[in-house]
């Protein structure tokens, strides 16, 4: 018993650290509405700050001066980000605040490693708190109990400040309606820079509370980030208190699953999270919001039929493509067949969010579920390569079907959160079923059959079924079904007022995304020779979601060169630099402020100008953008 009670207590002071980080990060969704990935960076920082001011400075007042001089730091940081990026991009939908957080990330991700090194940093004890609590035979670190009694004091704070001050009834006034907040004459920049400023305090000193339990490492901010999404999801969006108590029931699952359920224990947090978001999508403690802002390709017509010239130029451009062997060797053959897969899985997600208006944070679930799916077919059944293509994909249907009925019930960032729960219950799965999928060490020699092994070979194949991908998701979208689907997209309630099943037709649109997707798994998985859980995992999603916004979502081959593009600078600045990350995000940091309608939107402007094709002072080109707003 008193083993389960440690544990318990161990849950506990875990959960405020947490806390501390998913409280900033509910209070500045439940204000400004920023999807604001970049939290994980802002508490990473503050982690590295405070290692090296704690070094520097010595004694009780030197270590805990340092915890809150890093966390006052990372504030001003993340000041300056608000007032120089992310006020330029308030306006926008989430997904390009989404994006433009996930460029900071990747810069920040590289920063660290330039200024500390890419080696793990162990800091020293906390002064005070260097021993342990005998409770029963069992022992207690001293910090773990500072920090259960931190938590409810961070908590206790927090609800005065928000409820007995005038800043604070501003807040929850603009977490209710911010327009209504603005029509009073408050000033919102300033309140906007007040309570970005508070969040990334907050998870600054999450992270540097850290320093004396874990060790310091660049990708300690996506651990974190995920982890937190989880828990202001469950809590509730913009609720303090709902953050606290799922703070508690995430760590107490993490505490207690590897013991009680060890080879589900992973799973069981992102089963809670897609079981509230199914039950109460607006978490426990928090409250039903008023209609989001629609996300890009809602109040436009992005997909059109293309003209004469513009099919000879798609058809130019094939050809030359397909050409590639005869001038490159095999290493360009490659990473050509590897940009081929990712157009493939960049223009499903394409179709879903610009034509169905539906954003996944999970898509990779599909792609990975169609690599697996050849995978199982070809080392355990042993079928022929033709046959695990025309078999394995379906795998990622059969996913898409099932956690698509459950996922169009929802709506705008609850849709996108649940997508994301399913997505890290699929990649818990393939890390845990060692029995099954090898576990973290994948599964091996997925290899072509002959008449495909040539790199040559592969790339036609690749090159191939992407080309025949995307024009059947083009004779999709103006078949009656696609008209259907961009019906309910632009209003729910207006395409069934005539008739359209709305619910069945966004399912369908999830299962022929969810299926395409698994398509380019089924090749990606041959291309690689093996499958591992990272193909389902978080990254790879996001990934999918930085080609399709960088191309344009409101564009026809915004997916298609999006995917082009960024795999092939991705690639390219691997092989050239060690800051690679740093100038990725660096770059879509800039599309996201100066092409906020993405490369190809950006060049279909410029082309309606140059043709003049509307008279002066029209707001034709105008009009997606405010109405966007």
């Amino acid at each position: 018993m008193a083993f389960y009670i440690v544990q318990f207590l161990t849950g506990l002071a875990s959960a405020a650290s947490l806390f501390l980080v998913a409280s900033g990060l509910s209070i500045i969704f439940g204000v400004t509405r920023i999807v604001n990935f970049a939290h994980g960076a802002f508490y990473m920082i503050g982690a590295y700050i405070a290692f090296t001011l704690t070094e520097r400075f010595s004694g009780a007042f030197g270590f805990w001066g340092g915890v809150v001089m890093a966390a006052l730091a990372v504030a001003v940081i993340g000041v300056i980000v608000e007032m120089v990026l992310l006020r330029r991009i308030y306006h926008a939908p989430e997904l390009f605040q989404l994006l433009g957080t996930f460029g900071l990330t990747l810069m920040v991700e590289d920063l660290v490693v330039l200024i500390w090194g890419p080696d793990d940093l162990v800091g020293r004890r906390a002064p005070g708190f260097k021993g342990a609590v005998d409770f029963f035979g069992q022992n207690i670190p001293s910090y773990d109990l500072f920090l259960i009694v931190l938590g409810p004091v961070v908590l206790g704070v927090l609800w005065l400040l928000f409820q007995r001050t005038r800043w604070g009834v501003l807040v929850r006034a603009a977490t209710q309606d911010r327009d209504m907040v603005a029509a009073l004459g408050v000033n919102q920049k300033w309140l906007f820079t007040s309570v970005f400023a508070v969040g990334v305090f907050l998870a600054a000193l999450g992270g540097a509370l850290q320093i004396p339990r874990d060790a310091v490492h660049h990708a300690m901010d996506l651990r974190i980030i995920v982890e937190v999404f989880v828990v202001v999801v469950i809590g509730g969006l913009g609720s303090i208190v709902g953050a606290f108590v799922a703070a508690v029931l995430v760590s107490e699952l993490n505490a207690f699953g590897i013991l009680i359920f060890p080879k589900i224990s992973i799973i069981l947090v992102f089963l809670v999270m897609a079981a509230v978001l199914i039950v109460r999508p607006w978490g426990l403690f928090g409250k039903p919001e008023a209609a989001a802002r629609k996300t890009p390709g809602l109040t436009v017509n992005p997909w059109r039929p293309l003209t004469s010239n513009e099919r000879l130029l798609a058809l130019a451009a094939l050809v030359a493509a397909a050409m590639l062997p005869l001038v490159a060797g095999n290493y360009a053959l490659t990473v050509g067949s590897e940009i081929a897969i990712f157009v493939i899985f960049a223009v499903s997600l394409h179709f879903l969010m610009s034509v169905g208006g539906l954003a996944s944070f999970g898509h990779a679930a599909y792609f990975g579920l169609g690599a697996y799916g050849v995978a199982f077919l070809a080392k355990m059944a042993g079928l022929p390569m033709i046959v695990c293509l025309l078999l394995g994909p379906l795998l990622g249907c059969m996913g898409a079907a099932v956690f698509g009925f459950f996922a169009v019930q929802l709506s705008g960032v609850y849709f996108a959160m649940l997508t994301l729960a399913f997505a890290q219950i699929v990649w818990s799965i393939a890390f845990q079923w060692v029995s099954v999928t090898g576990g973290d060490n994948g599964i091996l020699g997925v290899w072509p059959a002959s008449w495909a092994a040539s790199p040559a070979h592969f790339y036609w194949l690749a090159l191939g079924v992407a080309a025949l991908v995307t024009i059947a998701l083009r004779v999709a979208v103006f078949s009656p079904f696609g008209y259907s689907l961009r019906a309910t997209r632009d209003s729910v309630l207006r395409s069934e007022a005539v008739g359209i099943n709305a619910k069945r037709i966004q399912w369908t649109a999830f299962v022929i995304a969810g299926t395409t997707a698994g398509i380019g798994g089924a090749l990606f998985a041959y291309l690689k020779g093996s499958v591992f859980p990272d193909n389902l995992g978080i990254s790879l999603s996001v990934d999918a979601l930085v080609m399709v916004l960088l191309g344009g979502v409101e564009t026809v081959s915004g997916g298609v060169i999006g995917a082009i593009v960024y795999k092939a600078l991705n690639i390219w600045l691997v092989s050239q630099t060690d800051l690679s990350k740093l100038v990725l995000g660096g770059f879509i940091v800039l599309i996201v402020v100066v092409f906020p309608k993405g490369i190809v939107g950006m060049l279909e402007i410029l082309a309606q100008r140059r043709r003049k094709t509307s008279p002066p002072g029209s707001t034709l080109l105008v009009k997606p953008i405010e109405s966007a707003e």
